[in-house]
């Protein structure tokens, strides 16, 4: 079996176990509580900035790790995030992805002179430099998989896949498990990056 699918499996299986006892979170609450976050991410869940993430209809578990990962500044930092996040609970956390998650997603459109080399990296990866498929970890239509805690791409922003692609491939972001996403994104190229990040805006 191939090793990526087998690292999935078994993060998917311990990510299971962790959240188990996760607070669940009360998407009314998140509602009340996600006025500070709208002046970026905006009250629909869709960011004013390339920059910024859309989390409209991003997996619940997933922006509660973020948000986490964020307040614990080792393995993810940023400044801004880091404030927004220094005074929140566990409770605050659940809350705010179960209100996020609960939006509709949004929908975005891809440069049509990347599509075809977008489209054959997230579905056949690279074999000549070992890049693997996209497609194995968030699905053909870029809507991820909640139970290995893989977000959803589709519609994200370009701007916003690029610079994590990047992040990732420098170090700076390092709360991937296993380091799946530092070992994929450190063989892809300039190129492939922008490709691949401009398709799964479009992507959906």
């Amino acid at each position: 079996m191939n090793k990526w699918l087998v690292l999935a499996a078994t993060i998917s299986l311990a990510t299971a176990t962790a959240t188990a006892t996760a607070a669940k979170g009360d998407a009314t609450a998140g509602k009340t509580k996600s006025a500070t976050c709208a002046g970026c991410h905006g009250a629909d869940g869709g960011s004013v900035n390339p920059e910024w993430p859309n989390l409209a209809g991003q997996h619940a578990k997933y922006i509660a790790k973020q948000l986490a990962d964020f307040k614990a500044g080792k393995d993810r930092s940023n400044p801004t995030m880091a404030g927004m996040v220094a005074a929140l609970s566990k409770q605050d956390m659940a809350d705010l992805a179960a209100y996020f998650s609960s939006l509709p997603r949004k929908v975005g459109s891809a440069d049509k002179s990347l599509v075809a080399a977008g489209e054959k990296i997230y579905r056949g990866g690279n074999p000549a430099t070992g890049v693997a498929a996209c497609i194995g970890c968030h699905g053909p239509t870029g809507s991820g998989n909640p139970a290995a805690n893989f977000p959803a791409l589709s519609g994200q922003h370009a701007k916003y896949v690029e610079n994590q692609l990047h992040a990732f491939k420098s170090g700076q972001r390092k709360n991937d498990a296993g380091k799946m996403m530092r070992n994929i994104a450190g063989k892809l190229s300039e190129d492939e990056i922008k490709a691949v990040a401009s398709y799964v805006q479009g992507l959906h």
